[in-house]
């Protein structure tokens, strides 16, 4: 049997209807090519896996019995598939047509390049803010989705934080940035294979950003496309479970700083966890607050 030429990795909890889309977009590009997928199902209650039946055998299902975090499933599915070039994809996001074209042709163009992303894009066709510097202190007050990064774009901090859409020119190559959002990433399998994979200590939030900077750390680099293109759907699957999403955050954003950031330097890491403590708590009085009025609101 001849290897495929991709692997397509999804991590499934709940996703529902999308999970029926963001496999079809990917069979309509990888159409033609040796391809294959996995959706790792995080014990799913709502029945969204069954549609992986749908797309066999090009696609397979790989269930869990519990939720066993981001990470700990995209590795399993890793373990589970053997094609060179790998999309790691969440089951909310969509391809938009010649993505997977450009995504390629950026990791061809040099050998040192791991990952490429796509613009990632909002159903309103807004930019979702994908390609990001790394996280330090700042990043809790300036990051993709706070209110100071709305109010000052123009500052330094919150340019270095997200990258716009007017900081990047859009060449074959893309822009070789700090780390990606894994909700839509192409790699290079033994780039990933070389640092272990995703980092299992991480359940769910900032296990992209750890995986660009323990590769970059091996000389490798990490590239934005934005003439690449995909539309996510942020939090369909944390919506459900939105208290757990913002615990894991915030806990994945501590484990972040205290390994990348301030790992010998104990009095930051205190003064981290204290803020990242307080702001888990506002999030998740927010969050009650956004529940009891009928709205549900993606993890900040």
């Amino acid at each position: 049997m001849t290897a495929p030429e991709v692997s397509a990795i999804l991590v499934n909890y709940n996703a529902g209807g999308e999970l029926g889309l963001a496999l079809r977009s990917i069979a309509d590009e990888l159409a033609g090519r040796r391809w294959e997928a996995v959706v790792v199902d995080n014990a799913s209650s709502d029945g969204s896996a069954a549609v992986v039946a749908d797309l066999a055998p090009h696609v397979r299902l790989v269930r869990n019995e519990e939720n066993v975090g981001f990470a700990r499933a995209v590795n399993q599915g890793l373990a589970a598939t053997s094609g060179s070039l790998v999309l790691i994809m969440n089951p909310d996001c969509r391809l938009v047509a010649g993505a997977f074209a450009s995504l390629r042709r950026a990791l061809e163009l040099s050998d040192s390049c791991a990952i490429a992303g796509p613009r990632i894009l909002n159903p309103d066709g807004t930019v979702q803010g994908s390609a990001r510097g790394d996280p330090d202190m700042f990043t809790g007050l300036f990051g993709r989705t706070t209110v100071l990064r709305r109010v000052l774009p123009g500052l330094a901090v919150s340019k270095r934080n997200v990258l716009s859409d007017a900081a990047v020119r859009n060449g074959r190559a893309g822009v070789i940035v700090d780390w990606l959002s894994g909700a839509c990433m192409l790699a290079r399998r033994e780039a990933l294979r070389s640092v272990g994979g995703f980092d299992e200590r991480y359940f769910l939030y900032w296990e992209d950003a750890d995986l660009c900077r323990r590769l970059r750390a091996r000389g490798y680099q990490v590239r934005y496309v934005p003439g690449a293109t995909a539309i996510h759907r942020v939090g369909q699957s944390s919506r459900s479970v939105r208290a757990s999403a913002i615990r894991a955050f915030h806990a994945s954003a501590y484990l972040y700083y205290a390994t990348h950031v301030a790992s010998g330097a104990l009095p930051k890491r205190l003064l981290a966890r204290g803020l990242l403590a307080a702001r888990c708590w506002l999030h998740l009085r927010l969050g009650m607050q956004d529940a009891s009025d009928g709205r549900v609101e993606t993890p900040p």
